[in-house]
């Protein structure tokens, strides 16, 4: 039987085996394509909307073909859905046996040799980070590992302070690896790395993907099939992870690392002062691209250098022999100093392919680099190396060509099972005055109320700034019965249980909450955009992609990004067969710009139009009711 065949009959047993389930049409059409693409070996792009299914969709062909799998997701909710949930399901109901890992960066294991090195109160000492964190919270921290399977940090039951967790933990850069580590038999990073090697599908999420495209394949395991969930991110991730940045932070771990092995205090001196002179030579420079190196900066990295060459020779004049953990502290710390000059001297000399820019607050800025296009890192590092499936609710127009996707790849949009003619409505504020008028944050505040009240709190409102978050918070509140929770208010997690739990509230956020936020029910009744979200013109990268677009940097950068966080957005209503209410966008720019409306509605889900907010009003009373 061909299979997609077999991966639609498979789709039918697990609806079967799911109490209430049901065929979804968009599903198996997703699901048909992604079969095809393994077996002719094809790239695909599936635009799947909310309510797909789509996990299942690439997952049962993917599982049956045999090949193993890396499955990159872009957020934590989505990974800890397909390990906890989806992948012990079909374990269960697939009739076809495979196994799975998950895989996440080196830093999220707690470490084995850390904890043997602080475990003494002489050892403490030893190490700046460990000395600071609290030895309650450290010995938590060892008696949780003592018990524990994975090591994994997303285990724990209580959020360990940042302190804490970098005492007991060590990232990629500094790692020795297994063979020159006393604990690497042990580890559990390295138990998570033979896991998953030994696995069919592993799941990781968008950042180690990036990490394994910029080097080579030297952090997954051979794998045959990857699938890229939340495919929007991938070209921003993989810049990032293609880049480097350089801060005080990385010169203050390194002192740290280098004070409990080295007895120089000089030498220490030199590496924390290195910090310090960082931040203040790039302060003057943050939210700045940098076009060619400043000279005070220039100097400063080369200095920092030269401090660095006298941290290796005292890291070098450290005997390997003394019977302790001196030889793994030693290697953690030439590492950490290596990788650092590597970075300082790239920084001096950053390629025209490139981009070079200060970003962070005044008091910690970071320069970063990046590369302006990564169609080449992605084509010789994932298009040309494996079969690949890229999906998300929403694809930006042009995605293929920034991706540097040939001829070669299939693209399918299998739209979404809900019924967005019935069940919703797009309101546009055409009345309200051009986000550019000093009207137009009263007129906002004005438009809030009115439909706040229309739908009794059960509001996601959405903003584009924190600015224009905390003056609507401020105007709202007072004009409205129910409770208004600010992003300001607590943490993420926190906030967003709050939210859902209080069909009475709404919740005031910025861009953070425009993807990833999954409420359904009468609770979430009503999204609001204050203005199209179109990509800061001084956001350095884009800026530089701007440039080598020229005429068309608006069609091919501005344009699609702009369409698809609106689309994010919006997708934030519909998040089951049984949702209603109306998705309110502020700007009159969306019923009134002839050169780009039309692009941006086109990628809305089809709700029916209307400019009339009595029409919207009546709408939100009636699904509430």
């Amino acid at each position: 039987m061909p299979s997609a065949e077999r991966t639609v009959a498979a789709l039918v047993r697990l609806v079967d085996a799911t109490p209430g389930g049901e065929r979804r049409a968009p599903q198996e059409e997703m699901t048909v394509a992604v079969a095809a693409a393994i077996d002719s070996k094809r790239h695909l792009l599936a635009e799947a909307g909310t309510g797909t299914g789509k996990s299942w969709a690439y997952l049962v062909p993917a599982i049956l073909s045999g090949r193993r799998t890396v499955v990159a997701t872009a957020t934590k909710a989505l990974q800890d859905q397909l390990a906890g949930k989806d992948l012990p399901f079909l374990t269960e109901h697939l009739g076809h046996p495979f196994d799975y890992a998950v895989l996440k960066g080196r830093s999220n294991y707690v470490c084995r040799q850390r904890l043997e090195e602080i475990s003494g109160a002489g050892q403490l000492a030893l190490d700046g980070l460990a000395g600071r964190a609290s030895p309650k919270e450290l010995e938590q921290l060892s008696k949780w590992a003592a018990t524990s399977a994975t090591g994994d940090r997303a285990e724990l039951a209580t959020e360990p302070s940042h302190t804490a967790w970098a005492a007991v933990s060590v990232s990629a850069q500094e790692c020795p690896g297994a063979k020159r580590c006393p604990m690497g038999e042990t580890c559990f990073a390295e138990n998570a790395r033979r896991s998953a090697a030994a696995a069919d599908v592993i799941v990781v999420n968008l950042h180690l993907l990036g990490l394994d495209i910029a080097t080579d394949g030297a952090v997954l395991p051979d794998h045959d099939l990857v699938v890229v969930d939340e495919a929007h991110q991938l070209e921003d991730i993989v810049s990032d992870t293609c880049g480097f940045e350089l801060s005080a932070g990385r010169f203050t771990n390194l002192a740290r690392s280098v004070k409990a092995i080295v007895d120089d205090p000089a030498t220490i001196d030199d590496v924390e002062m290195s910090a310090t002179m960082l931040s203040a030579v790039l302060s003057h420079h943050v939210g700045r691209r940098l076009r060619t190196l400043d000279a005070e900066i220039a100097d400063a990295l080369a200095l920092c250098r030269a401090r660095l060459d006298r941290v290796s020779a005292a890291l070098r004049g450290v005997p390997d022999d003394k019977g302790d953990d001196t030889a793994t502290r030693k290697s953690r710390a030439t590492q950490l100093t290596t990788a650092l000059a590597t970075d300082l001297a790239a920084a001096a000399s950053v390629p025209d392919t490139s981009v070079l820019w200060v970003e962070g607050p005044d008091h910690n800025p970071r320069l970063r680099v990046a590369p302006v296009d990564v169609a080449g890192v992605l084509r010789d590092g994932l298009w040309n190396r494996t079969t690949a499936v890229l999906t998300s609710a929403t694809l930006p127009h042009g995605l293929a060509p920034s991706l540097g996707l040939d001829s070669e790849h299939d693209e399918i949009d299998v739209g979404s099972p809900f019924d967005y003619q019935g069940n919703g409505l797009l309101y546009c504020a055409t009345h309200v005055p051009d986000p550019r008028q000093p009207g137009f944050d009263p007129a906002v505040h004005d438009e809030l109320t009115a439909l706040i009240t229309a739908a009794g709190g059960r509001t996601l409102a959405l903003f584009t700034s924190y600015r224009a978050m905390d003056l609507a918070v401020e105007a709202v509140r007072a004009r409205v019965d129910t409770p208004i929770l600010s992003q300001r208010d607590m943490p993420k997690p926190a906030l967003v249980a709050a939210f859902s739990e209080d069909e009475s509230a709404s919740l005031f956020a910025t861009l953070g909450f425009w993807q990833g936020i999954d409420v359904p029910g009468r609770t979430l009744s009503l999204v609001t955009i204050d203005r199209l979200p179109f990509p800061r013109p001084d956001e350095p990268l884009l800026q530089a992609r701007r440039e080598r677009a020229r005429a068309d940097a608006f069609r091919i950068i501005d344009l699609p990004r702009t369409a698809m966080m609106l689309a994010q957005g919006a997708g934030r209503l519909i998040r089951s067969v049984d949702d209603r209410g109306v998705v309110a966008v502020f700007d009159p720019r969306l019923a009134t710009a002839k050169r780009y409306r039309w692009d941006l509605i086109n990628e809305l889900p089809p709700f029916p139009r209307t400019k009339d907010r009595a029409e919207a009003e009546a709408f939100l009373r009636d699904a509430v009711s």
